[in-house]
């Protein structure tokens, strides 16, 4: 799909291909205007013309919704989206796709097996075109939603392991440093006496253990180099729950980041909290709290120096209304120095996962998770590109859906391979 003259393909695919669902009957689509198609009882089609230009099928409903609205690209403007190949892998599925600018699969990874215990949850790719994968693999002495035991691997273009490494306490997130090691998350039970102090969560919900979080510095052999509990380091009296939160878990860790002097940045979830962490000290020098962010996650470091984070907006201190954002926040001053969220409020929500990505041309490419949405907007909040995972999976608790924990993007021609 080319556009002409740079204008933007946008209203075009939108207006090409407004009111089309597809149902199990077939679609009856009429070159003039609305056709609606009926069943009779015999099993004939009834067709009747209708009046407002759209397509529209009558029979069996698609009843997953995603599939019902649309999937794959629904915009486009070539003039203003930063050019590339988009990456993400369907939560607990068992792949990754690298997808164009059209919304069409170029390449694709089979990771684990499907119908087994392992199932996909981040894939990125490195600068030598190789994939960076965390397979969860359930360790089984921690709740299910900690997501404790982890598979690290990089894979070759071919899908062959280059190396790999079985932690069963990692969970979430890892970055593979510059010196070659890996920065991760792991899960741990909180000491008896901390964990009698804690407060918030929901009354009936403990379990035998309260589960925390430890970020560590490990080499690709497992040998562990650094380590940082957060219990030493947080305040029961202070980093309180979530009062939604169950009580087997304190802070939720879901994604840990290096700057460039070697502190380490970590979202906590279940606390409402993004802290970075001094890596010679273990002091917390900074730390961002409610009513700021709600739920984060993906809190990473940019390039001028600020911290780029999805805020899900679950459970706001502030608000009511439950409605997602994304936010740039300036360390030195802990000020929201950018923002994006719909204009219409309640449009833009993912209560889980999700992730943002700061783009070469200025952009920000946002995964709105729970929903398989993964759209790209302009510094002044213009939106650009946009895809509808049709890559769906079975959630224990969630039931069907196209979920996504975290998409990036990349230029064409640093990855692309034949």
């Amino acid at each position: 799909m080319k556009a002409r003259n740079g204008a933007s393909l946008w209203r075009g695919r939108q207006l090409s291909r407004r009111g089309f669902l597809q149902g199990a009957g077939g679609a009856a689509v009429g070159s003039a205007g609305l056709v609606f198609a009926a069943c009779q009882d015999n099993g004939t089609d009834v067709v009747a013309p209708a009046e407002n230009g759209a397509s529209a099928v009558i029979g069996p409903v698609e009843q997953q919704k995603q599939r019902r609205i649309r999937t794959g690209l629904t915009g486009w403007d070539p003039s203003k989206a930063f050019d590339g190949l988009t990456l993400f892998a369907p939560s607990l599925g068992t792949g990754a796709y690298l997808i164009d600018m059209e919304g069409r699969t170029v390449h694709s990874w089979d990771i684990v097996e499907a119908g087994g215990k392992n199932t996909v949850w981040f894939v990125d790719l490195r600068e030598n075109g190789n994939l960076f994968v965390i397979v969860n693999q359930p360790s089984g002495d921690a709740p299910a939603f900690v997501f404790k035991g982890g598979i690290i691997m990089e894979l070759a273009w071919d899908g062959s392991v280059v190396w790999q490494l079985e932690d069963p306490d990692q969970h979430h997130d890892a970055r593979l440093l510059p010196n070659g090691n890996l920065l991760m998350l792991r899960a741990e039970p909180v000491p008896a006496d901390i964990a009698a102090r804690l407060q918030g969560g929901v009354p009936g919900t403990e379990g035998d253990s309260v589960w925390t979080d430890w970020v560590a510095e490990v080499t690709r052999e497992g040998e562990t180099v650094w380590e940082w509990h957060a219990w030493e380091h947080l305040d029961p009296d202070v980093d309180i729950r979530n009062s939604r939160d169950t009580r087997e878990e304190w802070t939720h860790g879901n994604s840990v980041d290096q700057m460039p002097n070697g502190d380490a940045i970590v979202s906590f979830r279940n606390i409402n909290a993004v802290v970075i962490v001094d890596r010679q000290s273990g002091e917390i020098t900074w730390k961002l709290t409610a009513p700021t962010v709600a739920q984060q996650h993906n809190a990473s470091y940019l390039e001028n120096g600020n911290i780029l984070i999805f805020d899900n907006g679950a459970h706001k201190s502030d608000n009511s209304l439950p409605f997602s954002r994304v936010i740039e926040v300036d360390p030195e001053t802990s000020e929201i120095v950018w923002q994006y969220q719909d204009a219409g409020l309640l449009n833009f929500f993912s209560p889980f996962i999700s992730g943002a990505q700061r783009l070469a041309n200025g952009n920000t490419l946002i995964t709105e998770g729970n929903f398989g949405r993964i759209f790209e907007v302009t510094m002044a909040g213009e939106l650009v590109w946009e895809f509808i995972s049709d890559h769906f999976t079975v959630n224990p608790f969630l039931g069907e859906n196209n979920s996504i924990f975290r998409a990036f993007r990349y230029e064409t021609d640093a990855f692309l391979r034949t």
